[in-house]
């Protein structure tokens, strides 16, 4: 039996991905105590922007170094409390030369992060330029009912805007591999449309970053780090936690897995759904690009859009699911009731809906101590084993599973007719219980590069690597169902609670 794997590495997930204690080159950091102001950690390369080493520039006022910044307004945006992301603007003296920097003030409980960035004085487009082409795209999103038409919309959308030369966008599934849904690529970048990533790629300290961050920037992968100074904050005793900062540092197998797709710039901008990471939209470039904060902020006012659009179709999608199921329970309780019984109702020639109740493909009930079958189910002395067991699986409610013969060894034998089970006890002591079956169901996986060979170890067990090649890579698996839903668990509880009701009644 060929399972798929859980590719979501435990390794890269221990990795303190929020702790680098670095920056990209594209900015400078500053953190300010928050009661004096007083510069207290910085990162080196300030030296470029303001002619002073950090060293010297520990424990001197912000206000020494950017003469322009509007201190009562900083202060007043501090005593507001715990927030990330607040832009502020001033103006700068370097060489006699006037600079506009984009400030983004990062208040903490105990200290106040800067995140600097020199203007871009002649952008590519600016915020006014393209915000009434945005609002009309959001126009056309708001139409669009179908997820796959949203997702190339999106990604069109956002290459429109920035000129990348490949956009994807990828879905996670419910082990955090992500799928590509939408593609468009140009010059020497590689299809990857349709191929699935492991979990590995986006390990979960990434996704818990994703959380947190609209986007993420890496304007040229071989920028060279600046570290940050004293390298423990004097305030917190510790490292910088910079989860929420752009300029974070990238761990060095990312960067080396972007030499190995061929791309020298990226940029991913998160999709979320009910509060959970949804997906990504990746951002490729052959060559150095970088996105000024006006720009980026179209992205992020573009990830919240895409995100509540895909968020309201999965929604309506999901209702529409719901209220069909709750038309065919309906057909199936009136049955029941006509034959006054549940063994009858479901077992009755007309009851034509038992089935599509919940998309199996057979059944097997046990009330009583009497077991009745409908439509494909394993044989007798296998159907009582299983029965017994998942009485005791089912102990604390319903129990399903789309690999029955991974939990459950006896299975193996039968798996093409029942890899799927759920089950729905309802009996005292869980003694009666219903059980739908569903089928193998056979799935061909293209993957992006081998998943099993997606981090390699140097011989010395402490340097590692990306994979190195995304060629194809294809997995059949097998004793695997269809997954059962969220929306028909929630049938599954409701139509056990009829069960119990409808079994007390006839008891009493």
């Amino acid at each position: 039996m060929e399972d798929q794997k859980n590719y979501d590495a435990e390794f890269c997930g221990n990795l303190a991905i929020h702790q680098t204690n670095s920056i990209q080159d594209y900015g400078y950091l500053l953190v300010l105590d928050h009661q004096t102001l007083n510069i207290v950690q910085g990162s080196e390369n300030i030296e470029e922007l303001t002619g002073s080493d950090i060293r010297q520039l520990i424990n001197t006022s912000i206000s020494s170094l950017f003469p322009d910044l509007d201190l009562e307004s900083l202060q007043n945006e501090i005593a507001k409390g715990q927030r990330n992301r607040v832009p502020l603007r001033c103006t700068y003296q370097m060489e006699g030369e006037e600079l506009i920097l984009n400030v983004l003030l990062h208040v903490k409980k105990e200290l106040a992060i800067l995140e600097i960035e020199k203007d871009d004085k002649i952008p590519e487009r600016s915020f006014s330029e393209v915000f009434q082409e945005v609002r009309s795209f959001i126009s056309v999103l708001e139409t669009t009912e179908n997820l796959n038409e949203i997702c190339q919309a999106s990604i069109r959308e956002i290459r429109r805007i920035a000129g990348f030369d490949g956009i994807r966008m990828y879905q996670f599934d419910h082990q955090w591999n992500g799928t590509v849904l939408a593609e468009e690529i140009t010059g020497e970048l590689e299809s990857y449309l349709g191929q699935t990533f492991p979990a590995s790629d986006v390990p979960k300290q990434a996704r818990a970053l994703y959380i947190k961050n609209p986007y993420r920037l890496i304007p040229n992968r071989s920028y060279k780090a600046s570290r940050l100074f004293p390298v423990i904050n004097p305030i917190i005793h510790g490292f910088l936690d910079l989860s929420d900062c752009n300029l974070r540092s990238i761990a060095a197998v990312h960067l080396e897995y972007m030499a190995n797709m061929n791309v020298a710039a990226s940029m991913s901008i998160r999709v979320m759904v009910e509060g959970q990471l949804w997906g990504l939209i990746s951002c490729h470039h052959i060559t150095e690009k970088y996105l000024g904060l006006e720009i980026r902020s179209i992205f992020e006012w573009l990830s919240m859009e895409i995100s509540y659009r895909i968020s309201s179709v999965i929604k309506q999608e999901e209702l529409g699911r719901s209220a069909e199921m709750l038309k065919i329970q309906a057909a199936v309780v009136e049955t029941i009731f006509n034959n006054e019984s549940i063994e009858k109702g479901l077992t009755a020639d007309e009851n034509k809906y038992v089935f599509s109740l919940f998309n199996s493909t057979g059944f097997a009930l046990k009330i009583n101590g009497n077991i009745s079958t409908g439509g494909s189910t394993p044989q007798d002395g296998e159907l009582e084993n299983l029965l017994l067991w998942a009485s005791r699986k089912a102990a604390d409610g319903i129990y399903n599973t789309q690999s029955l013969a991974r939990a459950y060894d006896e299975a193996e034998p039968y798996m093409e007719l029942a890899s799927g089970i759920l089950a729905i006890p309802f009996g005292t002591n869980n003694e009666d219980i219903l059980i739908f079956f569903r089928p193998e169901l056979i799935r061909e996986i293209n993957w992006g590069g081998n998943p099993n060979e997606a981090i390699s170890f140097d011989k010395d067990g402490v340097n590692y690597h990306p994979r190195n090649s995304f060629k194809l890579w294809q997995q059949t698996v097998r004793g695997q169902s269809a997954k059962w839903t969220a929306t028909e668990i929630e049938a599954a509880e409701s139509f056990r609670n009829f069960l119990l009701g409808f079994r007390n009644e006839k008891t009493i």
